[in-house]
């Protein structure tokens, strides 16, 4: 039996530290051995080094857990009445009885035009012309609601040419997208770092997801794609990022620093900012130098090397507590973390680190000012932000 000084819980582990300095980690389960000697005050022998007193161990032996207070009562469901559902001739009968309200009419003398006019409000074009321009602007080039603007059918015309021109030099000089060029150019950037990078599978046990605090209570839950043979899409890098650190730490020298970028998957809501299948730079070292203050650094050789403005907050997350949150305007580029956070102690992991994910995408919307990210993902509509469909 030991003293216990402190201890942390995550979903799955509880790990004890000790008045003798030893930490125990242990199942946070109620059917654990542990759990089951604590309800029965068992113990085999007290600790010599912690130096309990009588009082303490005595506490402990004449802990009751049972509370006869407390009940279980099953919650009763309120059913919602069942809809009324007229027939087809009850249905007709109830229209022709029903009380008509009528409003009086006024009749205004028709009045003659030289040529039809077409007026769309307050707006120089129609919502089908107006949808049309803002597929072919890349980004702020033109402001649609300036008035001197030139009729639809001449801007329509300059605008697709001006696109066809530039595809063209694409396809003559650079012939790269951009989103590959930026992941060619991160890896450069992180591996002059010192950075090693990896590559994991897309498809990973869904376990791993319920490792990161995710159950299928939490709302991020429902954003998963599952499989049928218990494997899901993956929706981060972290869970193949904590196991290797976990075995590179055991092999390389001290700090231990990767990095992978690839593809991930949520089922996110539609906007501007969200896709559903994205690409993640996800970095991160463990070891000495693991501060806040590096990281912050780092995160600013980063985005100063891509030639990205951004301002850092702070911010709570859902899977790791407190984060360092990069901001470009009012979009997030980042949530980055400083470890320890509870959930380590169930990958393994019992040394400080530092880390940060990023959104491909979401970085060329904010280097070439997007309206749209899917003007920067993969796309068979857009390629370099320009509408293909010209």
């Amino acid at each position: 039996m030991h003293g216990v000084k402190k201890y942390e819980i995550s979903s799955r582990k509880i790990r004890i530290h000790t008045d003798c300095g030893e930490v125990i980690t242990v199942n946070n389960s109620r059917h654990s051995a542990s759990a089951r000697s604590l309800r029965n005050s068992k113990y085999r022998k007290v600790c010599k080094h912690c130096k309990l007193s009588d009082e303490r161990i005595h506490r402990f032996v004449s802990k009751d857990f049972y509370d006869p207070e407390i009940t279980y009562v099953e919650a009763s469901v309120k059913k919602s009445a069942p809809k009324k559902v007229l027939k087809k001739g009850m249905a007709e009968a109830a229209a022709q009885t029903a009380p008509v309200q009528t409003a009086p009419v006024q009749t205004v003398p028709a009045q003659k035009s030289e040529e039809p006019v077409t007026v769309f409000g307050k707006d120089h074009f129609s919502p089908s012309q107006r949808k049309r321009l803002e597929a072919l602007l890349v980004s702020d080039e033109i402001n649609l609601d300036d008035p001197t603007l030139p009729p639809y059918e001449e801007l329509e015309a300059e605008l697709v040419s001006k696109r066809k021109a530039e595809l063209v030099d694409i396809y003559e000089n650079s012939r790269e997208h951009m989103l590959a060029k930026l992941e060619r150019d991160i890896s450069a950037f992180l591996i002059s770092k010192g950075f090693i990078e990896i590559k994991s599978s897309i498809l990973i046990p869904e376990e791993y997801i319920i490792r990161m605090g995710i159950d299928k209570d939490i709302e991020l839950s429902k954003q998963v794609f599952r499989t049928d043979d218990g494997q899901c899409l993956r929706p981060m890098l972290a869970p193949v990022l904590y196991n290797y650190l976990r075995r590179l730490d055991k092999i390389v020298s001290d700090p231990v620093k990767i990095f992978e970028i690839g593809p991930c998957y949520r089922k996110e809501s539609d906007g501007s900012s969200h896709l559903e299948e994205f690409t993640m730079v996800n970095f991160c070292q463990m070891g000495g130098g693991s501060t806040r203050e590096n990281l912050i650094q780092l995160i600013d050789e980063f985005l100063t090397h891509l030639g990205i403005s951004y301002e850092i907050e702070g911010d709570e997350c859902m899977v790791y507590g407190a984060t360092v949150d990069v901001m470009h305007g009012d979009l997030e580029l980042s949530s980055a973390v400083v470890g320890p956070v509870p959930m380590d102690m169930d990958w393994g992991i019992d040394k400080p680190w530092i880390g940060a994910g990023f959104g491909l995408e979401r970085l060329l919307k904010a280097k070439h000012n997007f309206k749209n990210i899917k003007r920067g993902s993969r796309s068979e509509f857009y390629y370099n932000g320009i509408y293909t469909n010209l």
